[in-house]
């Protein structure tokens, strides 16, 4: 993982870059692991996920005149990008600069009127395409920012969430929920959130596990969602929620009593309806959608007994079925997921993200993390010829001013 960066670093580069002037204002917003809930988030589900203690950093001032000038530390060698508050559309050359012009769109799609361009220098620390969240961490950074800079008290951390996930829909392409840019402006030290994505009711749970560790194994197989099969699952969902739909009305269910989405289906409500779903793969794909969502469900309330063995077992049930249902696993990750499983002290493991690559989540027992870490890296080596990466992670603050 990538060093940390001190205020004074980021301040120090900025004006390197940018030249002398008003002194940059720093903020950051954290990546973010999924304990358990994945792709429930655009189904209506519930996730659960934490911010982290690495993320995205940025210093940025205002202009005199509406000129964008972005830098990144991470991709050096781009310079320099430029655009302008004029021209907010997304072009072949963006680059990264499409997720932080896409903000800016969106806050103006809300009626908000830019009065300056701005220049803005980022750096992150999290593993670029290790499915962590970094676009939602630049995102909300880049609104977070926005917000402080032009005075935009109006907007809430939760407005910057959606801001963000907007950006990401409709500028960026990428049809993702709402939990990753979420969990980066909402997060909580020590605790998880509980997050109903269907109302945006949440609540902070906080992760005691005093005998054991969160730990993240990137596979270090690079993922882009946006040219994956992310969008499609999400259209399958669809179908398969119009086929039940349909079903019940003509069965004579009331307009108003139809479920809005696939996380409004117990189990019990699937299994008497998944027969009208005319398509195998969208069967599957709502399959996993509805009994994720109740696995979350049933893992928090196992959390908060203290039942960690509970909880490792819906961690474990979450990835077989993202493996066989929802088919967003790889080789790799399952090879990681496999060898997690063979270490005695590891209470759950699954694939974490999006998927098509990135990394796994694992609750380790404290004293087995270093058995974890040869048995899992050798293991893996051997099998794939790639080497892993290991982070054991604490949970951190969501985006904020430094």
């Amino acid at each position: 993982m990538a060093e940390q960066y001190s205020k004074e670093q980021l301040m120090e580069q900025f004006l390197q870059i940018f030249g002398e002037g008003e002194t940059p204002r720093v903020f950051f917003a954290p990546g973010r692991v999924n304990l358990i809930g994945e792709h429930t988030d655009y189904n209506g589900g519930h996730v659960f996920p934490c911010a982290l203690t690495f993320g995205i950093y940025a210093a940025a001032r205002l202009r005199k005149d509406n000129k964008l000038r972005f830098y990144s530390g991470n991709v050096a060698r781009l310079g320099v990008l430029e655009s302008s508050l004029d021209a907010l559309e997304k072009t072949d050359n963006d680059s990264w600069t499409s997720y932080a012009k896409g903000v800016l769109w969106a806050i103006g799609e809300r009626g908000i009127t830019l009065p300056c361009g701005m220049e803005l220098l980022i750096w992150g620390n999290i593993p670029n395409g290790a499915g962590l969240s970094s676009s939602a961490a630049l995102e909300v950074v880049v609104g977070l920012a926005a917000r402080e800079l032009y005075g935009l008290s109006q907007l809430t951390m939760q407005d910057l969430a959606l801001i963000g996930q907007k950006a990401e829909n409709d500028f960026c392409g990428l049809s993702c929920g709402i939990m990753d840019q979420f969990a980066s402006a909402m997060g909580k030290q020590d605790a998880a959130i509980f997050l109903d994505t269907n109302t945006l009711i949440y609540e902070y749970a906080p992760v005691k596990l005093p005998n054991a560790k969160v730990v993240i194994t990137n596979s270090n197989v690079k993922h882009s969602l946006v040219g994956s099969a992310y969008n499609d699952r999400r259209r399958e969902c669809e179908e398969a929620l119009a086929d039940i739909r349909d079903a019940m009305e003509k069965a004579g269910t009331a307009p108003d009593a139809l479920p809005k989405s696939l996380g409004a289906l117990s189990e019990e409500d699937f299994e008497n309806w998944k027969h009208v779903i005319r398509n195998d793969i969208c069967r599957a794909r709502a399959k996993h959608a509805v009994y994720e969502n109740q696995r979350t469900i049933r893992a928090v309330a196992a959390l908060k007994k203290d039942d960690a063995a509970a909880f490792g077992a819906l961690m474990n049930a979450s990835h077989d079925s993202l493996r066989d249902d929802y088919e967003v696993s790889c080789p790799e990750v399952d090879t990681l997921v496999e060898l997690a499983r063979s270490v005695p002290g590891v209470i759950g493991s699954r694939i974490t993200g999006g998927g098509f690559g990135g990394c796994t989540v694992s609750l380790v027992a404290c004293d087995a993390i270093p058995a974890f870490e040869k048995t899992v890296g050798e293991g893996y080596q051997k099998a794939t010829g790639l080497t892993a990466d290991f982070y054991v992670v604490d949970m951190g603050q969501g985006a904020h001013e430094i």
